[in-house]
């Protein structure tokens, strides 16, 4: 499938878009709210600005996808792989992150107040001033992460790792292995 052809469809209200495949796309300030992108491959891709609230990710691939200024808001990110994703100043409060693999990923400044982040892998990614007031992030792994001016409000941690040392190395969930460093 095409960016185009998505776009028409998604403007005719079909918003069924599993496994599609776009690495790469262009979509930067797309309306795609609600649609379904479960287990997508969205690599690479410019969703700077773009509409995905409500949206299905689950299991999708945004392997350093650019998401800088999007609006996550209640998404469906379970088990989304996120490895050096851009999420500066995104929104995704209240959003299902659960089991996201999230290293090296820029969340700063991003709001993830009341986001679920249980068992999420957060190892080596900066969430300096990153806003996660009423999240969840139990058994979650923050080795390396950047927490400076963090809000951390009403938070519930337990099982959490914090240590310094970062495992940024190794496979991720569904898609990609990677050896990178952030």
């Amino acid at each position: 499938m095409k960016t185009q052809e998505l776009l028409n469809r998604y403007s005719a209200r079909d918003w069924e878009f599993k496994g599609v495949s776009l690495p790469h796309a262009s979509l930067r300030g797309v309306n795609l709210s609600r649609a379904n992108l479960s287990q997508a491959d969205l690599s690479g891709a410019d969703l700077s600005g773009a509409d995905l609230s409500g949206t299905s990710l689950n299991q999708a691939n945004l392997t350093n996808a650019d998401l800088s200024g999007a609006d996550l808001t209640g998404a469906n990110l379970m088990e989304v792989n996120l490895i050096g994703t851009d999420l500066i100043g995104a929104n995704l409060s209240g959003a299902n992150l659960k089991g996201a693999d999230m290293r090296c990923a820029n969340l700063h400044q991003a709001n993830l107040s009341g986001t679920n982040l249980t068992e999420a892998e957060l190892s080596g990614a900066d969430l300096s001033g990153a806003c996660l007031k009423k999240a969840i992030i139990n058994g979650s792994e923050f080795g390396g992460a950047d927490l400076t001016g963090t809000e951390l409000n009403g938070t519930s941690i337990n099982e959490c790792q914090l240590t310094i040392e970062t495992t940024a190395h190794g496979v991720s969930r569904h898609w990609i292995s990677w050896s990178g460093s952030c």
